[in-house]
Protein backbone atom coordinates (compact mmCIF):
# COMPACT_ATOMS: atom_id res chain seq x y z
CA UNK A 1 0.00 0.00 0.00
CA UNK A 2 1.49 2.99 -1.08
CA UNK A 3 -0.93 5.81 -1.17
CA UNK A 4 -1.80 6.68 2.90
CA UNK A 5 -3.70 9.59 1.56
CA UNK A 6 -6.17 7.60 0.00
CA UNK A 7 -5.74 3.87 0.90
CA UNK A 8 -9.13 2.96 -0.41
CA UNK A 9 -8.40 5.26 -3.33
CA UNK A 10 -9.66 8.28 -4.33
CA UNK A 11 -13.68 9.02 -4.48
CA UNK A 12 -15.04 7.72 -8.00
CA UNK A 13 -18.25 9.05 -9.00
CA UNK A 14 -20.64 6.63 -11.74
CA UNK A 15 -23.24 8.59 -13.31
CA UNK A 16 -25.83 5.63 -11.79
CA UNK A 17 -25.97 3.03 -8.99
CA UNK A 18 -27.96 0.06 -9.47
CA UNK A 19 -30.55 -0.43 -6.80
CA UNK A 20 -28.07 -3.89 -5.33
CA UNK A 21 -25.23 -1.29 -5.03
CA UNK A 22 -27.92 1.44 -3.49
CA UNK A 23 -29.11 -1.12 -0.62
CA UNK A 24 -25.41 -2.10 -0.04
CA UNK A 25 -24.47 1.69 0.54
CA UNK A 26 -27.52 1.64 2.85
CA UNK A 27 -26.14 -1.42 4.51
CA UNK A 28 -22.76 -0.09 5.14
CA UNK A 29 -23.87 3.13 6.59
CA UNK A 30 -25.87 1.27 8.52
CA UNK A 31 -23.40 -1.17 9.87
CA UNK A 32 -20.32 1.19 9.59
CA UNK A 33 -20.65 2.35 13.30
CA UNK A 34 -19.89 -0.76 14.26
CA UNK A 35 -16.81 -0.56 12.41
CA UNK A 36 -15.30 1.91 13.62
CA UNK A 37 -16.68 1.07 17.36
CA UNK A 38 -14.71 -2.62 17.46
CA UNK A 39 -11.81 -0.67 16.47
CA UNK A 40 -11.22 2.20 18.39
CA UNK A 41 -13.52 1.66 21.55
CA UNK A 42 -10.84 0.42 23.85
CA UNK A 43 -7.70 2.74 22.57
CA UNK A 44 -5.77 4.70 25.41
CA UNK A 45 -4.58 8.06 24.70
CA UNK A 46 -1.34 6.96 23.05
CA UNK A 47 -3.30 5.31 20.53
CA UNK A 48 -5.50 8.05 19.87
CA UNK A 49 -3.20 10.18 19.09
CA UNK A 50 -1.64 8.36 16.60
CA UNK A 51 -1.75 9.09 12.71
CA UNK A 52 -1.70 7.78 9.46
CA UNK A 53 1.02 9.79 7.81
CA UNK A 54 3.33 12.65 8.53
CA UNK A 55 0.67 15.68 9.22
CA UNK A 56 -2.51 13.81 8.93
CA UNK A 57 -5.26 13.88 11.66
CA UNK A 58 -4.72 11.70 14.62
CA UNK A 59 -6.95 9.00 15.17
CA UNK A 60 -9.29 10.86 17.73
CA UNK A 61 -9.80 13.85 14.87
CA UNK A 62 -10.47 10.98 12.68
CA UNK A 63 -13.54 9.94 15.05
CA UNK A 64 -14.80 13.43 15.39
CA UNK A 65 -14.48 13.99 11.65
CA UNK A 66 -16.35 11.03 10.80
CA UNK A 67 -19.40 12.23 13.45
CA UNK A 68 -19.46 15.58 12.18
CA UNK A 69 -19.55 14.69 8.18
CA UNK A 70 -22.26 11.68 8.73
CA UNK A 71 -24.19 14.31 10.23
CA UNK A 72 -23.32 16.69 7.64
CA UNK A 73 -24.14 14.12 4.71
CA UNK A 74 -27.36 13.44 6.79
CA UNK A 75 -28.28 16.73 6.78
CA UNK A 76 -27.46 17.52 2.80
CA UNK A 77 -29.70 14.49 1.44
CA UNK A 78 -32.65 15.54 3.91
CA UNK A 79 -32.26 19.42 2.37
CA UNK A 80 -31.71 18.28 -1.19
CA UNK A 81 -35.04 15.72 -1.21
CA UNK A 82 -37.30 18.29 0.66
CA UNK A 83 -35.99 21.86 -0.34
CA UNK A 84 -36.53 22.47 -3.99
CA UNK A 85 -33.88 25.43 -3.99
CA UNK A 86 -31.35 23.65 -1.98
CA UNK A 87 -28.75 24.06 -4.45
CA UNK A 88 -25.67 24.72 -2.57
CA UNK A 89 -25.10 22.41 0.62
CA UNK A 90 -23.67 23.37 3.97
CA UNK A 91 -19.87 23.48 3.46
CA UNK A 92 -17.94 23.45 6.55
CA UNK A 93 -13.83 23.87 6.83
CA UNK A 94 -12.72 20.55 7.60
CA UNK A 95 -9.46 21.86 9.21
CA UNK A 96 -10.94 23.85 11.09
CA UNK A 97 -13.43 21.89 13.05
CA UNK A 98 -10.44 19.60 12.91
CA UNK A 99 -8.43 22.16 14.97
CA UNK A 100 -11.25 22.77 17.74
CA UNK A 101 -11.06 21.92 21.72
CA UNK A 102 -14.13 19.11 21.30
CA UNK A 103 -11.95 17.51 17.91
CA UNK A 104 -8.73 17.89 19.95
CA UNK A 105 -9.65 16.49 23.65
CA UNK A 106 -13.22 15.35 23.94
CA UNK A 107 -13.40 11.47 24.49
CA UNK A 108 -14.55 9.67 21.31
CA UNK A 109 -17.54 7.83 23.21
CA UNK A 110 -19.75 10.72 22.36
CA UNK A 111 -18.87 10.70 19.11
CA UNK A 112 -19.22 6.85 18.66
CA UNK A 113 -22.73 7.38 19.29
CA UNK A 114 -23.54 10.20 17.05
CA UNK A 115 -22.14 8.04 14.37
CA UNK A 116 -24.19 5.10 15.68
CA UNK A 117 -27.26 7.67 15.79
CA UNK A 118 -26.99 9.10 12.40
CA UNK A 119 -26.28 6.74 10.25
CA UNK A 120 -29.48 4.91 11.07
CA UNK A 121 -31.87 7.87 10.58
CA UNK A 122 -29.72 8.19 7.57
CA UNK A 123 -30.12 4.27 6.68
CA UNK A 124 -33.84 4.64 7.36
CA UNK A 125 -34.06 7.94 5.40
CA UNK A 126 -32.52 6.43 2.20
CA UNK A 127 -34.13 3.72 2.15
CA UNK A 128 -37.91 5.26 2.36
CA UNK A 129 -36.32 7.41 -0.87
CA UNK A 130 -38.31 6.77 -4.39
CA UNK A 131 -36.90 7.19 -7.89
CA UNK A 132 -38.06 10.88 -7.95
CA UNK A 133 -35.97 11.93 -4.70
CA UNK A 134 -32.91 9.79 -5.37
CA UNK A 135 -32.96 12.19 -8.48
CA UNK A 136 -32.66 15.28 -6.45
CA UNK A 137 -29.25 16.90 -7.19
CA UNK A 138 -27.02 19.82 -5.31
CA UNK A 139 -24.30 21.02 -6.88
CA UNK A 140 -21.21 20.37 -4.26
CA UNK A 141 -18.72 23.51 -4.34
CA UNK A 142 -15.80 21.92 -2.88
CA UNK A 143 -15.24 18.70 -5.38
CA UNK A 144 -17.12 21.04 -8.58
CA UNK A 145 -20.15 18.02 -8.98
CA UNK A 146 -23.94 17.81 -8.90
CA UNK A 147 -24.52 15.39 -6.94
CA UNK A 148 -27.82 13.21 -7.28
CA UNK A 149 -28.96 11.44 -3.85
CA UNK A 150 -27.56 7.81 -4.99
CA UNK A 151 -24.25 9.75 -5.58
CA UNK A 152 -24.06 11.05 -2.35
CA UNK A 153 -24.88 7.69 -0.61
CA UNK A 154 -21.82 6.69 -3.06
CA UNK A 155 -19.54 8.80 -1.53
CA UNK A 156 -20.98 8.93 1.82
CA UNK A 157 -19.82 5.59 2.09
CA UNK A 158 -16.49 5.94 0.61
CA UNK A 159 -15.97 8.40 3.33
CA UNK A 160 -16.59 6.19 5.73
CA UNK A 161 -14.40 3.52 4.65
CA UNK A 162 -11.78 6.18 3.79
CA UNK A 163 -11.04 7.25 7.16
CA UNK A 164 -11.78 3.66 8.78
CA UNK A 165 -8.63 2.78 6.60
CA UNK A 166 -6.96 5.98 7.85
CA UNK A 167 -7.18 4.68 11.66
CA UNK A 168 -5.90 0.93 10.73
CA UNK A 169 -3.50 2.69 8.97
CA UNK A 170 -2.64 4.81 12.15
CA UNK A 171 -2.73 1.21 14.46
CA UNK A 172 -0.42 -0.73 11.79
CA UNK A 173 -3.61 -3.07 10.81
CA UNK A 174 -4.40 -4.25 7.37
CA UNK A 175 -6.54 -2.74 5.66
Amino acid sequence: MTDRKFPIGPFVLKDDYAPAEIESFIQIIRSSASAYKELVENLGEEDLAKTYREGSWNIRQLIHHVADIALLHYLRMKKAVTEPDYDAPTMINMDAWAATGDSLGMPIADSLNILAGTNQRYAYFATSLDAEAFAKAYFHPFRKIWLNQKQALAMSVWHLQHHLAHIKLALGEDI
